[in-house]
């Protein structure tokens, strides 16, 4: 078994008092033995895509900044991994990014592929979609990254999969009274991929929203494994059993039973 962390984080404006807050919760996670520990979306900033302002743009960084690179010292200091959304700067070019990290190195960057523009949820403003679903090899597992709104396209992970990942993390800034939907969509997707899914999510009232929480770990049986964490701040510890996989794909064998070459109309484009 093992232990991985999801911090419920409260957003502050102030990037730094949020690099101190969220040292505290990582030292929280790493006493009680997590050797995984990840974070909602874009949580180093208040919920900016609220709105579309050209000023957000300067709370960008590169992913050799200094707040990346203070996960980086941490993880090598306390040997465990990090997931670690962030607002990146690559270039010219703008992402919704997050950063896998193990042993003080950045082992990829996740560029969130799926873009929504609704109401309080204004990212194809600032963020450009990302170009590839890696797979990172941990010493742990084979982990996969969805951010938020990616959730709601199942090729993604069923491409993860493929690729052979066993853990996808799925950092999300999800407001209003949509739980029971997010716990559907990640169940599914879990059971139908015989992986695990971590949901994180942002916490606490900002200027336009609310943000619930009530993150949870989904099992390759489609289960949610032990409780949801609450609405509040805080740490939230599960569990991870990798030997579940192998039953999985035994009983349920989606994978190795699907028929690609029906299935080339999910990659034409709408107007073709």
């Amino acid at each position: 078994m093992i232990k991985i962390a999801g911090i419920q984080f409260h957003s502050k404006k102030d990037v730094g008092e949020n690099l101190s807050k969220s040292k505290s919760f990582m030292d929280i996670a790493v006493d009680e033995g997590a050797k995984i520990i990840a974070f909602p979306e874009l949580f180093l900033t208040e919920w900016f895509p609220a709105e579309m302002r050209e000023e957000y743009f300067k709370l960008a960084e590169s992913y050799k900044g200094e707040s990346v690179k203070f996960y980086r010292d941490y993880s090598k200091k306390n040997k465990v991994i990090l997931i670690v959304p962030f607002f990146e700067k690559y270039g010219r070019s703008f992402y919704n990014s997050t950063a896998v990290i193990e042993k003080g190195r950045i082992i990829g960057i996740y560029r969130k592929v799926h873009i929504p523009q609704i109401p309080l949820w204004e990212e194809k403003y600032y963020f450009r979609s990302g170009d590839s679903l890696p797979v990172f090899n941990t010493s742990i597992c084979k982990i996969g990254i969805q951010i938020c709104w990616d959730n709601f396209f199942f090729e993604g992970y069923r491409c993860l999969a493929l690729n052979g990942a066993e853990l996808v993390v799925t950092p999300t800034a999800s407001a209003m009274n949509t739980q029971n939907r997010w716990r559907i969509v990640i169940s599914t997707q879990a059971l139908l991929n015989n992986i695990f899914i971590f949901r994180v999510n942002r916490v606490g009232k900002e200027r336009y929203q609310e943000f619930y929480g009530n993150s949870f770990l989904a099992g390759p049986d489609g289960l949610i494994v032990g409780k949801p964490a609450g609405e509040l701040e805080g740490v939230y510890i599960t569990e991870l059993n990798l030997n579940i996989i192998k039953r999985a794909k035994k009983y349920f064998p989606f994978l190795k039973d699907r028929k690609p070459k029906l299935y080339s109309r999910i990659t034409e484009d709408l107007n073709e």
